[in-house]
């Protein structure tokens, strides 16, 4: 997992809960890294996967809250990182349908061993959208944070309704969004 991902997620926990609830987090996992990470190095997810553990212990939140309101966070930091991103784009659903064949394959020209979920996605007319995504790392509440960062982004409402095809493991999860129109 790129590293970016953990940096913005240690900004996040200090953000959020305070530099001694980080420093507890880092201590308390078992990391080869001993937590030092760089945006553009890779790491394994496992590392991230404890850290998340241990905020949850630290904090008595649940993991999946505590992903998704990161997958929120990572979303402004990913903007504020890579503004050209959002800048062509109109609204949430635009920028969504672009994330496999527009996004994701600038993020391999940058990072070549960047190891990718994959997302399809099809329009069921101008106010639906649907999101398939599919990894084996089961981060789909990262996904559907970021989906809810993006939603904020464009200052728009969007129902976000989930489906995990894969028994629960989050590996495979369809997303279905519908415009609120007022």
């Amino acid at each position: 997992m790129k590293g970016i991902v953990f940096t913005a997620f240690i900004e996040y926990v200090e953000d959020s809960f305070g530099d001694p609830v980080a420093e507890h987090m880092i201590s308390g996992s078992d990391l080869e890294t001993d937590g030092a990470y760089t945006s553009v190095g890779t790491y394994d997810h496992g590392e991230i996967v404890q850290m998340i553990i241990q905020l949850g212990k630290l904090t008595g939140r649940d993991v999946p809250s505590l992903v998704k309101d990161f997958g929120h966070h990572l979303f402004g930091t990913l903007v504020a990182g890579y503004p050209d991103v959002v800048r062509h784009v109109g609204d949430s659903f635009g920028l969504v349908a672009t994330i496999d064949n527009h996004i994701h394959v600038e993020v391999r020209k940058l990072y070549p061993d960047a190891d990718l979920p994959s997302f399809s996605h099809t329009f069921n007319g101008p106010n639906e959208l649907r999101l398939l995504y599919e990894s084996e790392r089961g981060l789909a509440d990262l996904a559907e944070g970021l989906l809810l960062g993006c939603f904020q982004h464009f200052e728009e409402e969007v129902a976000l309704e989930r489906e995990d095809l894969s028994d629960g493991a989050g590996t495979r999860v369809a997303f279905t969004m519908k415009r609120v129109i007022n």
